[in-house]
């Protein structure tokens, strides 16, 4: 009987404290599942896990702007009729204490207002200069 080889940590990882904040500015999918979206998911069940203390923030624009958009901005802006498909799971971020961020830039270049936004997601001054305050702050910036 064979085997199977098993994987060794040579390196193990509990953070204690972690504040990362996700850039999200453009698109990058793994199937239909946008990477950012499904890396804060994963990051906020590990902080659970862990035990780790912090804080982790998304903040949407550029080219990925539209995906914190509610249903009826979201089918306007994508010519589609089906409702934003990340809403439920964005909902679900925001649950686990994940904070949603728009930025004000971007929207006013689309021409949104913030009742075109999902519930609980808030409206930035604007994407990089936000970013830079995080980053000043101590926040880790990930760019997924």
């Amino acid at each position: 009987m064979m085997t199977q080889p098993t994987l060794h940590v040579d390196i193990p990882i509990t953070l204690k404290q972690a504040n990362a904040v996700f850039n999200m500015d453009h698109l990058a999918f793994a199937g239909d599942t946008p990477v950012g979206i499904h890396y804060m998911h994963l990051l906020a069940e590990r902080y659970v896990k862990d035990g780790t203390k912090g804080k982790i923030i998304g903040i949407f624009h550029g080219d990925a702007a539209y995906m914190a958009l509610n249903d009826k901005a979201y089918n306007a802006y994508r010519h589609v009729n089906t409702g934003n498909p990340y809403k439920g799971t964005i909902a679900e971020l925001l649950k686990q204490g994940v904070q949603m961020e728009e930025c004000a830039v971007s929207m006013k270049a689309h021409h949104w207002v913030n009742d075109d936004l999902l519930p609980g997601v808030k409206v930035n001054a604007g994407a990089v200069a936000r970013l830079i305050e995080l980053v000043q702050q101590g926040y880790v910036q990930i760019q997924p």
